[in-house]
């Protein structure tokens, strides 16, 4: 079994039967899953910014980093084992965005960011079946590829599924 682990700005997909997809510590980072109940395709992407025009080097050096260049990456990942090209029969789901500055989150990164992924997933003819976003703690979310099961799990609250 091959799991694929992914950091800050990771994307991975797999089809390996058994493996899962996973992240941890999302804090105002928001994770976005596709999964393909039909193939068992599972694929996640870990976004840390809204905009890739933030940070020109960054986004060509990690464009998983960014909302506006990760989630479609991850769809033509996703497209690329085998999904159809217009992402009929995907599940897409989202996670984090929280606000975990103390204080006043002046720069609102976490809404900033849930914002930026729905509107890319709109253009790309997609939206979330189910979120679990904002609040003000962080979530590890580990994507199941033989069940296409979310679980979400963060220190003090536990662990759920979405």
């Amino acid at each position: 079994m091959s799991d694929i682990i992914l950091g800050i700005g990771g994307l991975g997909a797999t089809s390996q039967p058994g493996a899962v997809v996973k992240t941890y510590a999302l804090g105002s980072c928001v994770a976005v899953t596709m999964y393909d109940p039909n193939l068992k395709i599972a694929g996640m992407v870990h976004v840390a910014l809204p905009e890739s025009k933030l940070n020109r080097a960054k986004s060509e050096e990690c464009p998983g980093y960014f909302a506006d260049l990760g989630v479609p990456l991850l769809f033509r990942e996703m497209a690329r084992l085998g999904c159809q090209a217009k992402g009929r029969g995907l599940v897409v789901k989202m996670l984090g965005g929280a606000s975990v500055m103390a204080g006043n989150d002046t720069f609102n990164i976490g809404k900033r960011n849930i914002l930026a992924v729905k509107k890319i997933l709109w253009t790309l003819g997609m939206g979330p079946v189910a979120e679990d976003v904002g609040q003000n703690f962080s979530r590890t979310v580990t994507l199941h590829v033989d069940t296409g099961l979310v679980a979400v799990s963060c220190p003090g609250r536990g662990q759920w599924q979405i």
